[in-house]
This record gives C-alpha cells, sequence and structure tokens, in this order.
C-alpha cells in the first residue's frame, strides 16, 4: 500500500485527484480503497457499483443473470457523473445496497474537502465499448492483479456468505464472476502500478 500512498502523494496538485482503483471481481478493490482513504486527508471512496441498472431492467432485457457484468450498468449516467466530479464543488453520488441488491440514489454527497477521489470497480479500464471513454478521467490507476484460483475461491465463499448452497454458489461464481473476471484482466489497459495479491 505504501508504493500506492507515494505516486498519489506524487501525483497530487491543485484540484482534485481522481484516482482509478480496477481489478476483477473480489479482488480487494473496495479494501484497498478503504484502506487507502483512510490514510490519506481528504480522500473518499468513490464506487462505481452506484449505477447498476435496476433488477427490474435488467429482468426486461434479459440480463439479470448476468448482473455485473459490463452490459449491466449505466456507464453514461458514470461519466457524466466523473464529468461532474471533475468540476463540482458538491456532487450527489448514488450508492449500492448488497444487502437489498439495490441502487440507491442520492446516498452520498461528495463536498468541496474531497481532494482525492478513490473510484473503485471492475471496468474502469476497459479498453473497448463505452468504458474506453472514461479513460480521460483518470489521473492515477493503480490495478490490482490476483490469481484466477483465489479469486474463485474468494468469490465462491462470497456468495456463501449471502446465503446460497455450496453448489448454487460454485455455479454462480462459475457461471457469472469468473466470465467478468477474465474479462477484466484480459481486456484492460495496463495501469500506472499493479499490485499483485494472492
Amino acid at each position: 500500500m505504501k508504493a500506492a500512498l507515494d505516486l498519489i502523494a506524487a501525483r497530487r496538485g491543485s484540484g482534485r485527484l481522481i484516482v482509478a482503483i480496477v481489478g476483477a471481481p473480489g479482488s480487494g478493490k473496495s479494501t484497498l480503497a478503504e484502506g487507502l482513504a483512510a490514510q490519506i486527508a481528504g480522500a473518499v471512496v468513490v464506487p462505481m457499483d452506484g449505477f447498476h441498472l435496476d433488477n427490474a431492467v435488467l429482468m426486461e432485457r434479459g440480463l439479470l443473470d448476468r448482473k455485473g457484468a459490463p452490459d449491466t450498468y449505466d456507464v453514461a449516467g458514470f461519466a457524466a457523473l466523473l464529468g461532474r466530479l471533475r468540476v463540482e464543488q458538491e456532487v450527489v453520488i448514488p450508492l449500492f445496497d448488497r444487502t437489498r441488491d439495490v441502487a440507491v440514489a442520492g446516498a452520498a454527497v461528495i463536498g468541496p474537502d474531497a481532494e482525492v477521489l478513490l473510484v473503485e470497480g471492475n471496468y474502469l479500464l476497459l479498453e473497448h465499448g463505452p468504458w474506453a471513454s472514461l479513460r480521460p478521467f483518470w489521473d492515477v490507476t493503480i490495478a490490482l492483479d490476483v490469481p484466477l484460483a483465489v479469486l474463485e475461491a474468494r468469490l465462491v465463499q462470497r456468495w456463501r456468505d449471502h446465503g446460497l448452497a455450496a453448489d448454487a454458489a460454485q455455479a454462480r461464481a462459475m457461471g457469472n464472476d469468473i466470465p467478468n473476471a477474465r474479462l477484466v484482466i484480459a481486456g484492460s489497459v495496463p495501469a500506472d502500478m499493479v499490485i499483485q495479491q494472492g
């Protein structure tokens, strides 16, 4: 984490610094972002997950079983938020409530004291599709590199923690999460810094 802290400190200037923290599902993005925020004055975490499409929309589009894949987010809305965060003193943002499995509008406020924005998400460095349009927003990019076997174990356990039986948790992880992880690993442009874990 020290190397990430040093990189962020070196890039800070007079305006807001927007840091992309990228990795496959289960790689530890949220943990890293929260750890950095605890050690950087004026830093706040901005999760990508507030832009999940609602389950009703996903069901209508036949995408509910793929929730969490790149095409199940409001990427344009997320891009608009990043643009506002660059220039506006105060911005209200949505957050994702995992307990209720729903995005909540107006759930947090990024105020004028937020000088370092730690934006965490799976697809922030994808090289193709609408996600590629986000790259100009990043001042710093940090990627987590975790072996697939470790990701698989973590993701299966995540679904077990959500109450699924072992077989169902394995099917859920392998049917959607691991394909998304492979996409992140193979389809992302290089980050400024890569942190290897696992």
